[in-house]
């Protein structure tokens, strides 16, 4: 235990804290050091939950805190000290198990790496504005850095922020070569959810397909499907998707019905599983009248329903960003721009089969 830790000697008797008089009284993080006999970096780092301090010193610190009825304010005092250590967080729909799994991955590497995340989630958008409108609350909060987990957030729309903080996208690849990013391989996702189909023999494939302005890496995945399946000579039916689960998923539904089409692919499992409910509600089997895929990987149970999707990695993605972020803050100006993309992998599942005999009706 270091004298900063400790200054009174290791093992000393916690000093006597007074009793809370019965009027409101305020006491300060420096009250807390005193009565802890600590000192008050030791019990900011204790309130941020740090690895920096002994066992003993934090057992110290809780327990005056405890006496004194101190609640922290942690989060204002970091970021009124602009310390590097609080990291601020923009989070696409965390309803979405893939962003949702992400921000627990997310939250853990920081905590892992002494670092806190202030975090902000939005769902619907346009354009991106509620995003970027949360971009402009987190760096009001003078956080140290940003971490941009969200795919509708565009790098025109990046590049004013990039200038005064250090930005790092977590997810989304990114389209210019001065925004770093830590991002899933969407094109290498496309490319084997798409050659996966094209063995099992469908000739004729449906792709619903996110506008670029909605999901940028549904947007590239559906794309790499097209154009993977069109090297192979499959003809394709693109489905826009619109805003929404079941954006496209009647019309998906309406071409397998109508025998044009032997196989419908979705940019995400959540689609996926809207497609399948679709089927479902008109009759049709899968994959014994139509075969399905999606993308992710996330869903609880997604093996149990034999899901033909492809699982993003998430954990890997997690660890990476905080690792690259935690080297931007310490980085001299000038350090290289962060691009890595990370594969995944293709799980062939129940719903992908050989194209069915069915007949138009």
């Amino acid at each position: 235990m270091s004298v900063e830790d400790d200054p009174t000697g290791a093992g000393a008797a916690l000093p006597d804290v007074p009793d809370v008089p019965d009027q409101l009284t305020s006491f300060t993080m420096e009250d807390v050091a005193a009565a802890a006999g600590v000192s008050r970096t030791s019990v900011s780092r204790v309130m941020l939950g740090q690895k920096k301090v002994s066992e003993e010193t934090r057992r110290r610190v809780f327990a005056a805190a405890e006496r004194l009825g101190y609640v922290p304010n942690v989060l204002a005092s970091e970021l009124a000290s602009r310390g590097s250590s609080t990291i601020g967080l923009l989070l696409r729909d965390a309803a979405n198990p893939a962003y949702g799994l992400l921000f627990t991955q997310l939250q853990e590497a920081a905590h892992a790496a002494d670092l806190t995340l202030v975090s902000m989630t939005v769902t619907a958008d346009t354009r991106g504005r509620r995003q970027v409108a949360g971009l402009h609350r987190l760096m009001g909060m003078r956080v140290g850095g940003l971490i941009v987990a969200t795919g509708g957030v565009t790098s025109e729309q990046l590049e004013p922020f990039c200038s005064r903080i250090p930005i790092i996208r977590a997810g989304r690849p990114e389209t210019t070569d001065h925004i770093h990013a830590v991002s899933y391989d969407e094109v290498h996702a496309g490319r084997s959810l798409a050659e996966h189909v094209a063995d099992a023999g469908h000739r004729d494939v449906a792709i619903l397909v996110t506008a670029e302005g909605d999901s940028y890496p549904e947007y590239v995945r559906g794309t790499t499907m097209a154009a993977t399946l069109a090297g192979r000579g499959v003809r394709i039916i693109p489905v826009p998707v619109g805003a929404g689960p079941r954006g496209g998923v009647a019309e998906a539904v309406a071409l397998a019905r109508e025998g044009r089409v032997s196989a419908i692919m979705c940019p995400s499992d959540l689609r996926q599983l809207e497609v399948l409910r679709g089927l479902a509600a008109v009759g049709l089997s899968v994959p014994g009248d139509v075969s399905v895929s999606g993308c992710d990987g996330i869903l609880h149970g997604a093996d149990l329903l034999g899901l033909t999707t492809y699982r993003i990695p998430v954990e890997q993605l997690a660890r990476r960003t905080v690792a690259r972020m935690a080297e931007l803050l310490a980085a001299h100006p000038g350090a290289g721009v962060v691009a890595e993309r990370l594969p995944g992998v293709l799980v062939p599942g129940r719903t992908v089969g050989p194209p069915s005999s069915r007949k138009e009706p």
